[in-house]
């Protein structure tokens, strides 16, 4: 009877262990599978600018959809808000922090240092740290291509520039605009205008539609825009004119539909979907990365709304184009490595 009892009571005891290591072993796969928290700040454009700011958002939406993390958003319409707004992701133990625009650099390099727990991840500007990666893309690379493309549609030889900011990066894209335009048509004439020399130059589409007008009138006859939100202003007046605008970073060609000649992709959405997807899978690294035409961080977009403007002939001359700016054969002008 003893031994009976005995071992009545050490099964129960390895039963009871064996329980115990499982619902150890269930909380602790339950805990890895907890969603990591992104922190979103995107700049004065908001998430609805249909361009750099929509792409991010897009980027962050399909992360949440795919992956299940906890995203939050905040639109940055104050600049001296944005390292605050950092701030409280980080002190909020949010596992990633990415913030859209060069604007957001001086945050996150005071930031990042304070809470090395906690992941960055910087669009358009690149700050060293063991806990950031820099997100980098080769704008001037699809500004040449889309300038090619102006000049080959232009009729009176005379194309036109819009930046937002007037900024470094945005130079960058005037630059290879104007590169790529005049290797169709050296005299070719290229006007250019930035709408302000502040943030809010990304959210000023009565501005732009001002500045687009008087180009428009002057004998332009394609403009390409790298404004932002202010982008809309052109689009409008694309609309009064029945002009040919070029769009940015997001897909714009929708906007108006047939007015649009096509729109330079900056991938920025894929960029910020990786990188959370990285960090949600414990992969995250800190360093630079950079997108250009061979990986498809910039391209510049063909579909039902501009696909008249693409002849066989055009095509063929874009893609060439294309692959001798990939191969090294094109050298586009870099106006950080001017």
């Amino acid at each position: 009877m003893k031994n009976k009892f005995l071992i009545s009571v050490l099964w129960s005891f390895l039963f009871t262990l064996s329980s115990f290591a499982f619902a150890l072993q269930a909380a602790t796969n339950s805990a890895a599978k907890v969603p990591i928290r992104v922190g979103l700040i995107l700049d004065k454009g908001g998430k609805d600018d249909k361009s750099f700011n929509s792409a991010a958002y897009l980027g962050a939406t399909l992360a949440e959809k795919e992956l299940g993390i906890q995203l939050k958003y905040i639109e940055a319409t104050d600049d001296a808000a944005i390292e605050t707004m950092m701030r409280s992701f980080a002190q909020k133990k949010y596992d990633l922090v990415i913030g859209i625009g060069f604007a957001m650099t001086d945050a996150v390099k005071k930031v990042s240092p304070l809470f090395p727990e906690v992941k960055f991840a910087l669009i358009d500007a690149e700050v060293p740290g063991a806990n950031v990666t820099s997100l980098l893309f080769e704008e001037h690379q699809g500004s040449y291509l889309v300038g090619a493309l102006a000049a080959m549609n232009s009729k009176n030889k005379k194309v036109g520039f819009l930046g937002g900011m007037d900024v470094p990066l945005i130079h960058r894209f005037q630059m290879g605009y104007e590169a790529g335009a005049k290797s169709i048509d050296p005299k070719i004439a290229v006007i250019i205008n930035y709408v302000g020399v502040d943030s809010s130059a990304w959210n000023n589409p009565a501005k732009a539609k001002e500045l687009s007008l008087t180009q428009y009138r002057s004998g332009v006859d394609v403009i390409f825009g790298a404004a932002g939100a202010s982008n809309n202003g052109l689009f409008d007046a694309v609309e009064e004119t029945k002009k040919l605008a070029i769009g940015v970073d997001s897909n714009q060609n929708w906007v108006k539909p047939g007015l649009v000649l096509t729109s330079m992709l900056k991938r920025v959405d894929v960029a910020v979907l990786e990188v959370i997807k990285e960090t949600n899978s414990g992969k995250f690294k800190a360093g630079t990365v950079r997108f250009g035409l061979k990986d498809k961080g910039i391209d510049y977009a063909v579909d039902q709304y501009n696909s008249k403007f693409f002849t066989a002939e055009t095509s063929k001359k874009m893609e060439k184009i294309k692959q001798d700016i990939i191969a090294g054969k094109i050298k586009v002008p870099d106006y950080y490595k001017k």
